[in-house]
């Protein structure tokens, strides 16, 4: 195994090569396919106005061409950003030798990152070799040496950039280097200046930094977001800035809120720290999170600190999986999912279901019902509430309740009562039915204008010989939630944050929408 560095011309270089793939001659066979996979780039059209020859054509073409002058078995297959990686593209990855895997750029305006594009394809490319060819300076794609074996840097995808990128990949550009180390272009970690965010000035560069780092499933409008992160009196949210440019290249959300009904007990929440790819491994992460935590301390009353945030809900939790699980951990987060203590990144689930795959319930068990809370019984919902969520550790549950006090929402509970006794409540809530819990729960209306939402479900009755089991009092309690949003126009259902049962939400008809970690820690 070695480490190359090649300078060639115009800027182009090998700077990184941690496995024999190079030049790529000397491992193929005749008739060995290579398969060449770009970006779909609009093409230039002030060319076409001007006439120049072939310029509405593909932008990568010419590395194509160029590609099939050393090795005339080059298949060449461009993918979109908003598709990802499709099935089409599986096949032919299987089908291939060797993978040449070419990044335009960084994700702009909320576009999808091509570097997540290619750590998935060479997950699917097992022993293949990838090659990663970057029309841009590496420093705006973050640290990828520790991901792609074979790295080659040109400064833009011009034809005769293209060309160069193809005699290195064939071994026919081998000047000798005075071209960059990866090592040096990541600059070493150091502390930043954090400061508070300015809301009106920062939210559109905070909402494209967001779109850049998470999943496409998280981008909420830009005018959402804003009112998630705007919450007089108890949000606070950090940002660091390029000091030459005030830049806002990383952000840290926080919230504090009640953990139950006392009011006396806060929780801390760090809802996201978001760092923009060039600038991670420098420092700017750490710089927030440790300002975070230090502001969050300071604040009397604060007794947890929890990663992600209850309400309102940007991420419950850790997404399951993150790549940056063990940098959590390793800052004291305690992140141990084969544990059974609360809070030690046990996985909590979002669940959607389109209505018409939910299966048919039979008869209703004698002596249960379940129709919507009366005003005369809030008061006890809040009791139920505010205990089972002592016990099972539910924050801020009580106050989504609690906010439909002398509102006609409160009939947007919906109750099950075993003879007298209620032995489970729901809260559902819907776009326009003017339910104030909509401003805390984002994603149902994300998904589509049809899809209402089921929260903080209570079910009270636990003793082991319970007359009616709690897995058919869960069922029939979904069921009428369902028909509830049904007669408000809904289609479809999300419950978010469930802790328990994913066999059986599964043969419900539900699909899985997120996974997080639930993590928390005491001060």
């Amino acid at each position: 195994m070695s480490d190359s560095d090649t300078r060639t011309r115009g800027g182009t270089a090998v700077i990184h090569q941690s496995q024999p793939s190079l030049p790529l001659s000397k491992l193929l066979k005749d008739g060995d396919i290579v398969l060449l996979l770009t970006p779909g780039v609009a093409p230039d059209p002030s060319g076409a106005r001007n006439g120049a020859p072939g310029a509405m054509m593909d932008p990568f073409e010419p590395l194509g061409k160029a590609l099939a002058k050393h090795h005339p078995w080059i298949r060449h297959v461009p993918y979109l950003p908003r598709n990802g990686i499709t099935g089409t593209h599986v096949v032919h990855i299987r089908l291939a030798a060797a993978v040449v895997f070419v990044i335009s750029g960084p994700p702009r305006h909320g576009q999808p990152s091509q570097v997540a594009m290619a750590e998935i394809t060479r997950s699917i490319c097992d022993h293949r070799p990838q090659i990663i060819v970057a029309c841009c300076d590496l420093r705006e794609l973050g640290p990828l040496d520790a991901i792609f074996p074979t790295i080659i840097q040109i400064t833009n995808y011009s034809p005769p950039e293209l060309e160069v990128a193809a005699d290195i990949l064939f071994g026919e550009a081998k000047k000798p280097s005075t071209g960059p180390n990866v090592q040096n272009l990541i600059l070493s970690p150091k502390s930043w200046h954090c400061e508070e965010w300015r809301n009106e000035l920062d939210i559109p560069a905070v909402y494209e930094l967001w779109c850049q780092c998470f999943p496409k499933r998280f981008h909420a409008t830009r005018l959402l977001l804003q009112t998630l992160l705007c919450r007089d009196g108890y949000a606070k949210h950090w940002v660091v800035r390029e000091p030459e440019t005030s830049e806002v290249v990383g952000f840290c959300a926080t919230y504090t809120s009640y953990a139950n009904s006392d009011n006396e007990q806060l929780i801390g929440s760090i809802a996201a720290v978001i760092v923009r790819p060039s600038y991670r491994q420098r420092g700017v992460g750490l710089s927030l999170h440790t300002h975070a935590l230090r502001e969050l301390s300071k604040i009397r009353g604060v007794s947890r600190f929890q990663l992600g945030s209850a309400f309102p809900r940007l991420l419950y939790g850790l997404p399951v999986d993150s790549p940056w699980e063990d940098w959590f951990r390793r800052r004291s987060w305690p992140i141990h999912p084969q544990s059974s203590e609360p809070g030690t990144g046990q996985e909590a689930c979002d669940w959607f279901l389109r209505f018409e795959d939910w299966p048919a319930t039979g008869p209703m068990p004698p002596g249960l019902v379940f129709r919507p809370c009366e005003f005369h019984e809030f008061d006890m919902v809040l009791d139920i509430v505010s205990r089972d969520s002592r016990q099972k550790g539910n924050l801020g549950w009580y106050d989504q309740y609690a906010k439909l006090a002398d509102s006609m929402n409160v009939r947007d509970i919906i109750l099950g009562l075993e003879g007298e006794r209620i032995v489970a409540v729901a809260l559902t809530y819907s776009k326009n039915n003017g339910s104030p819990v909509v401003d805390d729960l984002p994603w149902a209306s994300t998904i589509a204008d049809d899809v209402g939402g089921v929260t903080c479900i209570c079910i009270t009755d636990t003793r082991p010989n319970m007359a009616i089991p709690r897995s058919t009092i869960m069922i029939r309690l979904l069921d009428s939630c369902i028909r509830t949003l049904a007669d408000h126009g809904m289609r479809n259902l999300f419950i978010d944050a469930v802790k328990w049962g994913d066999q059986g939400f599964q043969e419900l008809g539900f699909q899985k929408w997120a996974a997080y970690r639930e993590v928390w820690r005491d001060t």
